[in-house]
């Protein structure tokens, strides 16, 4: 188009379905001269007239453009809900392990889960994968033609390409290959930006406004929410104590009596958060049409007090949090001193100043557990 007709699409990696675009605006051009729509660009301004050309540009700085780019990116936002949705609840999967061969059906999330568990292989929650059997398909491929999903370079056979991947801890993808970015929901909800680019302007707004002035600014506490009901509370122990008298659930005993260390605490309330959202009992499985009638079955029947088998969720699925900002999890430690309820001497509160539970609860964030790994081999 810009040789044979000069012109120019601006932000063209921009536009969510560009062969509708482009159609578009081909039959609006037949309703209305070009010059209409677009900026005219002359070139070799200075030159003799006969050697200046006249070049189209066409931007979203015209409204209905912008109309249109918008209409576009919901339209295929729309569409890609609609296949991911057909994928969660598809029962119909089968595909086999590519590290051990073993043979998987019915939901996807089964064949994940082995892989992250069994081969430190983790891609990432299942549910915020999509075209699943496209991407399955991608890294077969790689594998088969000896290359590393990691870094990408190709060996002489297959053991030596598992021994490279095992010892190099490369057993996860390129987080820079965009090859990847079209099979992750969260790179189709601000077209043309990965999730790389959406968390580096995030870090940059953080970064421009160091220097305001934050003098005049007051803290407000910050409330954890009751892992059964909306209740919320400001410290650990009022939040504890909750529970363990509206719900019967001690958080504190259960985490002394199994010796939780703080990542099988996050797993677990991770779990529970994820049963509670499904209204599901996560001791006997069955499933209420509101999360009051779960809770009342719960309750009435101890449900609620006892924690179903350790292999049901102690499981890698659970480290990515059910809800965003799960204040909740930055309650957790691994010190018995801070969590043992008869011995706190002070309330401990929301916002935890444990550094390292900061950046642990940091990296298994939504956009970065994107991309997580297991480190166990």
């Amino acid at each position: 188009m810009i040789i044979e007709h000069k012109f120019v699409i601006a932000d063209v990696k921009l536009v969510a379905d560009f062969r509708r675009y482009i159609l578009y605006w081909k039959k609006r051009f037949t309703e209305q001269p070009i010059t209409d729509f677009c900026s005219v660009i002359r070139t070799n301004s200075e030159a003799p007239i006969e050697e200046q050309d006249n070049y189209f540009l066409l931007c979203d700085v015209l409204p209905e453009d912008r109309l249109l780019r918008e209409q576009l990116q919901q339209k295929r936002l729309r569409e890609i809900l609609e296949q991911q949705q057909r994928e969660r609840n598809d029962t119909s999967f089968h595909s086999i392990c590519m590290f051990c061969d073993k043979e998987f059906t019915g939901n996807r999330s089964v064949l994940f889960n082995h892989m992250a568990r069994d081969h430190a292989f983790n891609v990432g929650l299942p549910d915020n994968i999509v075209n699943c059997n496209e991407f399955l398909a991608a890294l077969q491929k790689k594998l088969d033609n000896l290359q590393c999903l990691y870094c990408e370079r190709t060996f002489r056979d297959k053991n030596t390409l598992k021994d490279h991947m095992r010892k190099k801890q490369h057993r996860r993808i390129n987080a820079k290959n965009t090859e990847y970015d079209r099979f992750y929901i969260i790179n189709y909800l601000e077209f043309g930006k990965s999730w790389e680019e959406v968390q580096s302007e995030d870090d940059r707004e953080l970064l421009d406004n160091v220097e305001e002035d934050w003098s005049d600014w007051e803290e407000h506490p910050v409330c954890a929410v009751c892992l059964f009901c909306e209740k919320q509370a400001d410290t650990t122990e009022k939040l504890c104590l909750h529970m363990k008298e509206a719900h019967g659930f001690d958080l504190l005993k259960i985490k002394a009596e199994h010796g939780l260390k703080f990542y099988q605490q996050v797993k677990l309330v991770n779990f529970i958060r994820r049963e509670i959202h499904q209204c599901r009992c996560y001791n006997c499985k069955e499933t209420f049409q509101s999360k009051t009638e779960l809770i009342s079955h719960m309750e009435v029947t101890k449900h609620i007090t006892f924690l179903p088998t350790r292999s049901t969720w102690d499981q890698p699925q659970y480290y990515f949090p059910t809800y965003e900002n799960d204040t909740l999890l930055c309650t957790l430690s691994d010190s018995e001193e801070e969590l043992t309820a008869k011995d706190q001497s002070e309330d401990v509160p929301v916002i935890s100043e444990d550094l390292s539970d900061l950046e642990a609860l940091r990296q298994s964030s939504v956009l970065n557990q994107l991309l997580h790994e297991e480190n166990n081999d």
